[in-house]
């Protein structure tokens, strides 16, 4: 089993929080597609012939690119790897490119799953935030993917800005409820180095941000989600059953995948490594038949540490029986050292031997794994 993830780095408008890879210039976007067909070739041997069960093509805005375009590259894939007939296979898509056309366009695809950018169903939020659609867009696109069949659907929402009022937030939810929309991936706001965020909060043009709001907020949509039939099986994601996001949840779960496409990570569990985040050093090297990349090899200690990290904020937490048996038993007794005043303080329950957050303990996840991690020098 293993993934394979693309990043289209395009984007319409620079969302003011964004920090991640893209350009919103599309002058080089044939370019960028065909370097990634043959990055996709070229990596074909990375993730040892094992079948693909999850492809997932994010950025960006991937649902720039037409039905076309993205066949293309599936075509690609279907071409070089062993693709799970079953395989789930997400785009990521802002509301205001599916249309009616684009709809169909990628109904004549293999894509069965979209993540819907929707951020919030109130204009005034979205234009605070810059983003390129309207609040009436966000609910036809939604309404209009289920009616061309693409049930498998999930939405990200934003929570913890100044615009937000609980109300607002509790309605951007009950939305969420009365599409019937299967997954929802709920975002504190964070405030990012070199975002125009940042840069209207040093500038003092923008208040910074209220942590106890955003509390306040998390706790709403987990009694909501939660008191409706969603489960909470990571901190920032919500799923009806039998709905979990298979991409991600292979993430958490340690499964190889491969990332293609500038910025994009792979993983193989011995190492990860990352390609550059910048689109013409990513076309350069490709048309030498080079990958652009920065290799990480893991030690043990990053092992667990990641192993930590991803597994306590999913409700199947850290099985200290696995720690043991990929580990060694000197690390089951250090984590059990470390957890113990969580433990106490009720923020961590021990269910048979798996560590699992509380409900208030998931305020404090990070902060948590980062006390239970082990030193570089650690002896196993």
């Amino acid at each position: 089993m293993a993934g394979i993830y693309i990043h289209i780095p395009f984007c319409k408008k620079a969302c003011h929080y964004c920090d991640f890879h893209f350009s919103t210039s599309i002058q080089y976007k044939q370019e960028i597609i065909e370097a990634i067909k043959l990055e996709l070739k070229l990596q074909k041997n990375y993730i040892s012939n094992q079948t693909i069960h999850t492809i997932y093509i994010g950025g960006g805005t991937p649902s720039i690119l037409s039905g076309s375009d993205l066949s293309r590259i599936l075509a690609t894939i279907q071409e070089n790897f062993i693709v799970s007939p079953y395989a789930e296979i997400t785009l990521e898509a802002n509301p205001d490119d599916l249309n009616n056309q684009k709809v169909k366009e990628l109904k004549q695809t293999i894509i069965n799953r979209f993540s819907i950018g929707v951020q919030s169903f109130f204009d005034d939020d979205l234009i605070w935030m810059n983003r390129a659609h309207q609040a009436n867009e966000a609910e036809a696109s939604i309404k209009r993917a289920q009616d061309s069949g693409f049930t498998n659907l999930s939405i990200d929402l934003i929570y913890g800005f100044p615009l937000l009022s609980q109300q607002k937030w509790s309605n951007n939810l009950e939305k969420a409820i009365e599409y019937n929309v299967p997954h929802v991936s709920a975002y504190a706001l964070t405030v990012e180095p070199k975002t125009a965020l940042s840069a209207f909060i040093e500038a003092k043009k923008q208040a910074p941000l209220n942590e106890e709001q955003a509390t306040a907020n998390f706790l709403v949509a987990i009694n909501t989600l939660c008191s409706t039939g969603y489960e909470h099986y990571e901190i920032s994601n919500f799923s009806l059953p039998g709905m979990q996001s298979q991409h991600n949840t292979n993430y958490w779960k340690g499964v190889d995948y491969l990332g293609i496409g500038p910025s994009a990570h792979s993983f193989n569990g011995n190492s990860r490594q990352w390609n550059v985040a910048n689109n013409m050093q990513y076309l350069s090297a490709l048309a030498k038949q080079k990958i652009p990349y920065t290799l990480e090899v893991l030690t043990m200690a990053n092992k667990i540490n990641e192993y930590i990290m991803t597994n306590l904020r999913t409700h199947w937490g850290i099985n200290l029986d696995t720690i043991t048996k990929s580990f060694g038993q000197p690390a089951s007794y250090h984590i059990l050292k470390q957890v113990q005043s969580y433990i106490n303080e009720s923020l961590i329950i021990n269910e048979n031997n798996i560590l699992l957050l509380s409900s208030k303990g998931k305020l404090y996840a990070d902060g948590i794994a980062a006390d239970l991690f082990v030193e570089p020098n650690f002896e196993f």
